[in-house]
């Protein structure tokens, strides 16, 4: 994937992942955060020393596994604040990812990668994760939409965790119903 705005980490997928032609995500494309598991990459959590430390994934996150099978491509993993403890968006290992709705400005963070990948139009939705606004800032300084569910109403399993009584799994996107889709795919319990 062509990485215009450095929202990808260096060690991004080999390919890109998609385990079904069917499903409410068919077509759509997204990017997730580096703290998701996925089989066969190490995960980062933004720090380049942890990554040399990692060993490859085994299994797929559970959030990253619902979406796979929604019919929806991952692209790649982006980048996100070291251990998730900013809301910036600033890596000193991988650089800031570029806002694109205003290129002198931070993307706010800590899941600014998947933010700008929206922002800049590479994929159709991104998944973060929010524990102290880390998905509602960078949609807010991105100028696209975040979501930033109840505590509990999206599987945690695979997803490094920062605060386990604050963590959630959240999604961005610049369309309504994309938004949409992703909650029915992603969100356990009832809706209504």
């Amino acid at each position: 994937m062509i990485d215009p705005v450095n929202c990808l980490v260096p060690n991004n997928l080999e390919v890109p992942v998609k385990l079904s032609e069917d499903g409410m995500l068919a077509g759509l494309t997204f990017v997730a955060k580096d703290l998701f598991d996925v089989i066969g990459h190490r995960t980062s959590n933004g720090s380049l020393d942890f990554y040399r430390q990692s060993l490859p994934s085994k299994e797929n996150a559970a959030a990253i596994d619902k979406l796979l099978n929604s019919g929806a491509t991952l692209l790649g993993m982006s980048i996100c604040d070291e251990f998730f403890y900013s809301l910036t968006g600033a890596n000193e290992y991988y650089g800031t990812p570029v806002n694109s709705l205003a290129p002198e400005r931070l993307p706010g963070g800590s899941s600014s990668g998947s933010a700008a990948a929206v922002a800049a139009g590479l994929v159709d939705f991104s998944l973060g994760s929010d524990t102290g606004g880390s998905v509602r800032i960078p949609a807010s300084f991105c100028g696209i939409w975040g979501v930033r569910p109840t505590l509990g109403r999206v599987n945690l399993v695979g997803a490094r965790p920062m605060a386990p009584s604050f963590d959630t799994v959240g999604w961005f996107s610049s369309e309504g119903q994309h938004l949409s889709d992703v909650a029915d795919v992603l969100l356990e319990g009832n809706q209504d």
